[in-house]
């Protein structure tokens, strides 16, 4: 198993990079806010990784840090949710977030994840909730389907999933309502 790798930046495509290690490059999937932030250099990089087996091929999915790469596992432990839809899991929301709605029972976050349904989202959260806490990674109780609601309103407002969510992270922790993260949200896209 491969379990983590250390190595230069070699090519950044739209699912994966390339990690240079001593002269072999390793194709690493990882989700796309973790690949936005990826360039080619020559500045060492330390991917966590998931080496995932199937009969006719062999694929590494990569994390920045050891707890999402934990996270990863317990998602895909769930009968139904593949590498490819833990990887848009981890995209949806910080970690924290996710690991905080995950222990109150809310699945708002899992519903927006593409390819995964109402029911789907409501058996992860069934299935991982008792085991998230044991991850050691602590969770984020904030009004989480305030962050779902002002998510799906700034989408409706025109902006991309991807601009809200990261202006979703940036709202300070005294901000608690729906209404709130949506006039923080818009003042900062501007």
């Amino acid at each position: 198993m491969i379990a983590k790798l250390t190595g230069f930046i070699s090519d950044v495509n739209d699912k994966s990079i390339t990690l240079d290690v001593g002269g072999v490059g390793y194709e690493i999937f990882l989700s796309p806010g973790t690949l936005a932030g990826m360039l080619p250099g020559d500045i060492p990089t330390t991917i966590y990784t998931y080496q995932h087996v199937r009969e006719q091929s062999l694929e590494l999915f990569g994390f920045l840090s050891y707890d999402t790469k934990k996270f990863f596992e317990l998602m895909i432990s769930v009968s139904g949710i593949g590498p490819r839809s833990a990887l848009s899991i981890l995209d949806v929301a910080p970690l924290e977030s996710l690991v905080g709605s995950i222990m109150q029972g809310d699945s708002s976050y899992l519903v927006s994840v593409s390819g995964i349904g109402k029911k789907t989202a409501e058996k992860v959260v069934l299935e991982t909730r008792d085991k998230v806490g044991k991850l050691g990674i602590e969770g984020d109780t904030r009004n989480v389907s305030g962050d779902s609601d002002a998510l799906a309103a700034l989408q409706a407002l025109g902006y991309t999933l991807m601009q809200a969510r990261e202006v979703l992270k940036q709202v300070p922790e005294n901000i608690t309502t729906t209404n709130e993260k949506i006039k923080f949200a818009l003042k900062q896209l501007g």
